[in-house]
């Protein structure tokens, strides 16, 4: 849907139209994705729009899968795991039908990209054969007015709105979109067509620097973010993170065909040139976001974004894409390498 139809899904709330004008102005989303309709029911359950992910992404196929690895930054319930509960579905699905190992991760934007991780190692390990990784979100549950519970901070709301409580949680209606994405990972490349080869990946959190920024709590279920610890940290820890995984692997951004940088904001789009432009002073690197079209879609991101790569632009074997996912929660930061291979 466009920004022009938020409201008739997300309800509204008291005082946020001068917000909604600026962050919508800043972030540069024209179009995006609600699991609901305009009476703020779930169409799909966050395990459901996992079970469609995965559906698509095994297109008809029924590989044994023995490892599945989930992330999201909200599940409906705390226990178990989401990957357990998603298992559950795949079953009644009928897309897995045995026992699987199961690695369940919390956090925000960086959980999918997680999972990826945990997968790629299981079957470069040889503990799994095929392993599906997920991600979802479904960011409505807590955005949605019938739930929505911002604290109402008068003094610093009249004082400075963006150091408030209220605008902390009520700018991220305007930002965040449901959605969902899979993909099988196995240790040799499909007999026909294209497949991409996991080189390496680089996972690291610098929570041990950086206050906590953004966070999803329960009773009430609030999901706010810190804007101003944001702009502080995020663009030297990203430098940091992505400097350090190039240089564990020996690599420079000049061998990457593409970059796909998960961003929140289109606001970010200059912090995100800065940083490689910073280890990359005599190119400048590619990057493609579909930011603009899907939307904010947190952990389910970089699956979303690598999938309409593939399907719309040109791709050629031996090109070199590099997945890069900064978490603003307490700065956590996942890379994916991957390689085109026929």
């Amino acid at each position: 849907m466009d920004n022009a139809h938020i409201g008739d899904y997300l309800g509204r709330v008291l005082g946020e139209g001068g917000v909604r004008r600026k962050i919508l102005k800043a972030n540069g989303i024209e179009t995006r994705h609600y699991a609901l309709d305009k009476k703020q029911n779930a169409t799909h359950s966050v395990y459901e729009l996992a079970t469609e992910a995965v559906d698509d992404c095994l297109n008809g196929e029924a590989p044994t899968i023995d490892y599945l690895s989930a992330g999201s930054t909200h599940a409906p319930l705390l226990a178990p795991g989401l990957a357990s509960l998603v298992h559950d579905q795949l079953g009644k699905a009928k897309l897995v039908r045995e026992a699987v190992e199961i690695n369940s991760n919390s956090g925000i934007c960086s959980s999918g990209a997680q999972a990826i991780v945990n997968a790629a190692r299981a079957v470069k390990a040889g503990d799994a054969q095929a392993a599906l990784a997920v991600g979802v979100e479904q960011s409505t549950v807590a955005l949605k007015s019938k739930s929505f519970r911002p604290a109402y901070d008068l003094p610093t709301i009249f004082r400075d709105v963006k150091r408030s409580q209220w605008f902390m949680a009520v700018f991220l209606r305007f930002m965040l979109s449901d959605g969902a994405g899979a993909f099988l990972l196995e240790p040799e490349p499909r007999a026909a067509g294209r497949s991409l080869r996991v080189d390496w990946t680089y996972s690291r959190s610098f929570a041990h620097e950086a206050p906590l920024c953004m966070k999803l709590q329960y009773n009430p279920l609030v999901l706010s973010q810190d804007v101003t610890i944001l702009a502080k940290y995020m663009g030297p820890l990203s430098k940091k993170a992505l400097t350090g995984a190039l240089a564990a692997h020996h690599e420079s951004l000049d061998n990457y065909t593409m970059v796909l940088p998960h961003m929140s904001s289109y606001y970010f789009e200059r912090t995100v040139k800065q940083v490689m432009g910073k280890l990359s002073p005599d190119r400048d690197v590619p990057y493609w976001t579909n930011l603009r079209t899907a939307g904010n879609t947190g952990a389910a991101s970089i699956y979303i974004m690598l999938d309409e790569y593939l399907r719309t632009q040109p791709v050629n074997v031996g090109d070199r894409l590099l997945l890069f996912v900064p978490e603003s929660g307490q700065f956590n930061y996942v890379f994916v390498s991957l390689t085109v291979v026929s």
